[in-house]
């Protein structure tokens, strides 16, 4: 099958390799593994900005040019042919993603210089790290906040400086990633939680059935064709900006903490319509 120069001893009754410098491929994939390898490696863009994007694209390559030429195909059809549009991603530093990356792996203390939205004053933060997570185009960094003390979210665009600390912590038991990132909508951690549900028009209605916008969400499906979606999560901001995607398509039924969210924000939106 790998077209090997394999020829027959009689004397010694065996096989052997007729060319002496020929070895077996490190890896035997098919052209379909390729395929796929093709397709990953169009996928990183989520890594982009960081250290690990040059490296995985090395490691793609020497994947491909390790199988043997029978198995190889002409990448080119896949970039004219599967297109995949990634989220816009925020510029960050490359140096502090690795600094933090660093810190998490090793369970080490951070001091952090951050910049608040819409401000310009730096502010220390002396932080446990606890992860790294790539959400819609941004890369954050979950910790525990000594100033605050309490978990906060910070995004890595929006870090300007970062040392890393000769203490050290133990992450929580409680604070594994289940905990943190497998029952709520979106990347952003509070210890309260809220049941919502929201009634989607029979016209979006199609497009909510068909993903899995929470791990825990229940589906009602209503006579008038729509739907009303219902899960349970610890941060509304998130939710509220993701029922304004829908428009007039989507209307919050609870909590009422995110109804007045959503209708805050529809009537500073009008603001600026009006003439």
């Amino acid at each position: 099958e790998l077209d090997a120069p394999v020829e027959y001893d009689s004397a010694r009754r065996g096989f052997y390799y007729s060319e002496g410098q020929f070895s077996l491929p490190a890896i035997n994939n098919s052209e379909s593994d390729l395929f796929a390898v093709c397709i990953a490696e169009r996928a990183l863009s989520q890594f982009r900005n960081t250290p690990l994007h040059a490296k995985l694209a090395s490691v793609f390559t020497k994947i491909q040019d390790s199988l043997p030429d029978k198995t190889k195909i002409h990448p080119s059809w896949v970039d004219d042919r599967i297109l995949l549009f990634p989220e816009p991603v925020a510029r960050v530093n490359t140096r502090i993603w690795e600094t933090l990356a660093k810190a998490i792996r090793d369970n080490k203390r951070l001091l952090i210089c951050h910049v608040a939205p819409g401000e310009k004053a730096c502010t220390k933060r002396k932080v446990d790290p606890y992860y790294l997570v790539n959400y819609k185009g941004e890369w954050y960094m979950s910790s525990h906040c000594h100033t605050r003390n309490s978990i906060r979210t910070f995004a890595v665009s929006r870090i300007q400086r970062a040392e890393i600390l000769s203490e050290t912590f133990i992450l929580p038991a409680a604070m594994d990633k289940k905990t943190m990132f497998g029952d709520q909508f979106g990347i952003i951690w509070k210890a309260d939680h809220h049941k919502v549900r929201i009634r989607f028009t029979s016209e979006v209605a199609p497009y909510i059935r068909e993903r899995e916008w929470h791990p825990l969400q229940k589906i009602k499906d209503l006579s008038s064709g729509g739907l009303i979606l219902e899960f349970t999560t610890n941060h509304l901001n998130e939710v509220k900006d993701w029922v304004l995607s829908w428009g007039a398509g989507a209307t919050v039924l609870c909590p009422l903490t995110l109804v007045d969210k959503v209708k805050h924000s529809l009537k500073q939106a009008l603001k600026g319509y009006r003439r």
